[in-house]
């Protein structure tokens, strides 16, 4: 057995075992493509009806949302869907309104939220089963948690036009970084080529 094979037989065993599968499948756009279709070709299912049951389960949210979902496959060629509600980063980015993170966290700001952002994203969380143990203070301890090391910003008041000239600058600045890095990497390529 090949490395990759022992690795991908591991992932399964530590998911659940091999018929159950967890995974991140964006709110209707299940499609046949990898990394979805091979897995589920693998044990025998038949793809574009599952992509259809999932696209038609998820139709109320709004389309590319990130679906935690755990898919059981029963004997028969059947599945099992549960859903769950989307990651604390697609809450906080959404909150934030920015589409990526801080690239290096502790040195920049990604973005800023209110106290009341992370209230809200608590409770919206809480309501998961395997969350509700946790006190709504906890919870919010722990996106404030996850808000740091995203390198968003947790503040008491936030008026609309400062974070507006804020993602403006955020939105300028990674520009610029990302020009200064496609210039070196051509530096970098015609010094190799000489």
């Amino acid at each position: 057995m090949s490395k990759g094979a022992k690795a991908a037989k591991k992932m399964l065993q530590a998911a659940g075992g091999p018929n159950v599968i967890k995974g991140l499948v964006p709110a209707g756009q299940a499609l046949p493509a990898p990394p979805l279709g091979p897995i589920l070709g693998q044990r025998g299912i038949p793809i574009a009806q599952f992509c259809k049951d999932f696209n038609e389960k998820t139709k109320h949210i709004k389309e590319g949302v990130p679906i935690p979902c755990k898919i059981t496959i029963l004997p028969n060629r059947k599945w099992n869907i549960e859903l769950k509600l989307p990651p604390v980063s697609y809450f906080l980015k959404a909150a934030a309104g920015v589409a990526k993170a801080a690239h290096s966290t502790g040195h920049e700001v990604g973005g800023m939220v209110t106290v009341k952002h992370v209230y809200e994203i608590a409770k919206v969380k809480g309501q998961e089963e395997h969350l509700r143990h946790m006190t709504l203070e906890q919870m919010s301890k722990s996106i404030v948690g996850q808000a740091r090391s995203m390198g968003i910003k947790i503040v008491h008041k936030l008026e609309a036009e400062e974070y507006g000239v804020f993602l403006e600058e955020l939105a300028e600045r990674r520009a610029r970084e990302a020009e200064e890095r496609r210039r070196a990497a051509e530096e970098a390529l015609l010094a190799y080529k000489k």
